[in-house]
């Protein structure tokens, strides 16, 4: 059950202050506080539009919350910034006054509904509505104020120099014209000023500044924004297009603004990205010159109607893809940054992207043998490779005691066959006989058997079980480890064993499929080696993951739970405080509130793993996701389990400049982690265990860095927590 976070009223104002905040980078889908401050700044380069700019966004913001809307959408700035844009381009067009106030206070309320009714009708599709509601917001403003005469036209701009010198004397008139006699080429003096056109600022000093602050804020972002611009620009060039600087400056951030989007924001950044952006340039290229043609007639700018209409179209026209590809993914959480976006999918993909499915485990306690592998050499052949066969062996290779004459003799025979996963039982067949040693049942050529769904297209069939030891019947519902039969001798099975398979048809002699085991434990000549989301090969020991209850108890992290921990940092001792909280997405994470971090994770029980960090990364609780980064929860000595982080959480920013600037297209930076289980003082009755991580990086192949972690763990949970980096420690005890 998801906890219920209670705002303070410290809490509320931060949120809010936040959201204003927010509502300016989100026009570019960014919630970085920086490049906020900077889009703040531009838009005051022409003060009036500043203000009543922020003044939209403030009205738009405090409706929001005064009406009960979601106090976390408004903080991530979801509802201001299309108010802002209106309030911007009210006050470029309009002079100020208290009429214009009226009118901006109005407008402001108008777009937060439309922005609603936006979310409910086109959100209802799977789709963002992006600037729709400023569009329709300020068409309905521009065509009603055509009869209000008590609204002045601004006459800012006519008198340039004049409005300089009163506002900074005759140095910001040197200052401006200097600035103007600057050379930039022609196309790059339109980018810029294409670029402060977003925000109402016709000038080449706003472009260049929200340049500055786009690079800062995403290399991606800002390369695809050149991209997007210079693919228009040349097809203007090639089809013979009017170009002239005046027209295209109000125009031309629907280029930049459709790159952003579709090249790195709602589909991961990669070649495939890249290339659709310049296929659909030309598209926003011509629905520009068809649409300016269309709405001269009722004297309105299309102002970004080309961006919201291409991008809508070709995220929704993606969803109608039948096969998967490896090309243009569209994003399944969002984290408002490329860059963030492009590393947390490639390091999912890697390490998660089997949550999703059905987790397998082995139909059985204890530790079994694979005698008859995929691809076997006696039955496993055809439509029917991908099986298992196991039986149970001593340390000598051996299957029986005895002579091994009697079925009883062998030591499967009889023992629990589990369910492997929680399912609904679609078949059971019981009453067929065990055959005698060396003898098989070509008639009734399964066996015993019991067939049970998991989801609709995958089933798991266990076959030769123990005559009349079934324990289940059809349309009963199991959960995973229970109970199902026994392992027998029955059907096409000369000697005891179990037969194993997974199928997509509910049928006895259904064709199987190949489909992993979730987590696993090998064990060769006592080294355990530690398994994920594989097929085990003949002749190996396996076992399911049998968890320790201390591990179980360490990273036992619940909603709700507060961790109180000392940190020591070369002597230097502070207090720190951690809570678990969900999010609104019901995922568990852990908040560090004088650190401003949180780290989420994932516990399937068997496997603790963190998924996602933001915030400080020199906090403890940042170091705390790169030591226990992926640990399973049952001690096996020396194990050791290997894992890559997103490259994003251990490389500076000054190498990662680099990095992302052609991300989407290769990775020459690699982040290692390793956990070794190196210390349990008991293995029947543990009080004590000690684990080491590391976490290693490498540039092209060399090594980089290396942070080295110790977890010490006692009947209590986690005790202790060592950080050694570039020779110094950090130390954090748990104090709970």
């Amino acid at each position: 059950m998801a906890k219920i976070i209670q705002l303070t009223k410290n809490d509320s104002i931060q949120l809010f202050f936040r959201g204003v905040l927010n509502s300016y980078s989100q026009v570019f889908f960014s919630d970085n506080r920086v490049f906020a401050a900077v889009i703040l700044l531009v838009t005051f380069v022409d003060p009036f539009a500043g203000f009543w700019g922020l003044a939209s966004v403030l009205v738009t913001n405090l409706t929001g919350l005064y009406l009960g809307f979601n106090r976390f959408i408004i903080a991530k700035g979801i509802y201001g910034f299309n108010s802002l844009l209106v309030g911007l381009g009210l006050g470029v067009y309009f002079a100020p006054g208290w009429h214009l106030l009226l009118i901006v206070v109005l407008a402001a309320v108008l777009t937060l509904f439309v922005s609603i009714l936006a979310e409910g009708v086109i959100g209802k599709y799977g789709l963002p509505y992006l600037s729709v509601p400023f569009i329709i917001s300020i068409w309905i403003i521009m065509l009603a104020t055509r009869d209000l005469t008590a609204l002045g036209i601004s006459q800012r701009g006519v008198y340039t120099l004049n409005e300089l010198y009163s506002i900074g004397g005759i140095t910001l008139v040197r200052l401006y014209e200097w600035w103007h006699q600057l050379h930039f080429p022609p196309s790059l003096r339109v980018y810029f000023i294409s670029l402060g056109a977003l925000f109402f600022q016709f000038n080449v000093l706003s472009g260049v500044i929200l340049a500055g602050g786009l690079l800062y804020y995403s290399r991606i972002a800002f390369t695809l924004a050149l991209l997007g611009f210079y693919s228009a620009f040349f097809f203007y060039e090639i089809i013979g297009a009017d170009l002239d600087e005046l027209n295209y400056s109000y125009i031309g951030f629907n280029y930049i603004l459709t790159a952003v989007a579709v090249g790195g924001f709602f589909i991961i950044p990669s070649v495939s990205s890249y290339l659709s952006v310049i296929l659909l340039m030309p598209m926003v290229a011509l629905l520009t010159i068809s649409l300016s043609s269309v709405f001269a007639v009722f004297h309105l700018p299309v102002y970004s109607l080309p961006f919201n209409i291409i991008v809508l179209l070709f995220l929704y026209v993606l969803k109608f893809r039948t096969s998967s590809t490896n090309r243009l993914h569209t994003l399944f959480f969002q984290y408002n940054s490329p860059e963030r976006n492009l590393y947390a999918f490639r390091n999912s993909s890697e390490r998660l992207s089997r949550l999703q499915d059905v987790q397998i485990k082995f139909p059985f306690y204890g530790e079994w043998t694979i005698t008859q592998a995929y691809d076997g050499e006696h039955t496993h052949r055809n439509e029917w490779r991908h099986a298992l066969d196991f039986e149970i062996l001593d340390e000598e290779g051996k299957s029986y005691v005895g002579d091994g004459h009697l079925c009883s003799d062998y030591f499967c025979y009889g023992k629990a066959v589990l369910a492997p996963a929680d399912g609904t039982v679609e078949d059971v067949t019981d009453n067929i006989p065990d055959n005698a040693i060396g003898e098989v049942n070509l008639i009734q050529n399964w066996g015993n058997t019991i067939i049970i769904k998991h989801t609709d297209g995958l089933y798991s069939k266990l076959s030769h079980l123990k005559e009349n030891s079934a324990k289940v019947k059809q349309g009963e519902k199991v959960r995973q480890g229970q109970t199902l039969a026994r392992c027998g001798n029955s059907g096409r099975s000369p000697v005891p064993h179990l037969h194993f398979q997974m199928q997509a048809t509910p049928w006895v002699g259904s064709g199987t499929i190949d489909y992993p085991i979730s987590h696993y434990i090998v064990n060769k000549d006592g080294d355990f080696g530690f398994h994920s989301y594989n097929v085990p090969l003949k002749g190996e020991k396996v076992r399911n993951v049998e968890n320790n209850a201390l591990l179980k108890n360490a990273f036992n992290f619940v909603p709700g739970r507060k961790v109180l921990i000392n940190e020591n940092r070369n002597g230097r001792v502070d207090n720190v405080e951690w809570d678990v909280q969900t999010s609104l997405y019901n995922k568990s994470f852990i908040n560090c509130k004088k650190s401003n971090s949180r780290a989420w994770f994932e516990n399937d029980g068997t496997i603790w793993y963190f998924t996602h960090f933001e915030g400080d990364r020199s906090s403890l609780l940042h170091f705390f996701y790169l030591a226990a980064f992926k640990v399973q929860l049952g001690y096996y000595q020396d194990i050791i389990l290997e894992d890559k982080y997103p490259v994003n959480q251990t490389f500076p920013l000054r190498i990662l400049f680099f990095q992302d600037l052609v991300a989407p297209f290769f990775l020459f930076l690699k982040s290692l982690y390793r956990i070794k289980y190196v210390f349990i003082d008991n293995t029947l009755s543990p009080e004590k265990i000690m684990l080491r991580s590391e976490a290693s990086s490498f540039a092209f192949g060399r090594s980089s860095q290396t942070l080295r972690f110790e977890m010490d763990i006692d009947k209590k949970g986690l005790r202790r927590f060592v950080v050694e980096k570039d020779n110094n420690l950090i130390t954090g005890v748990w104090e709970e």
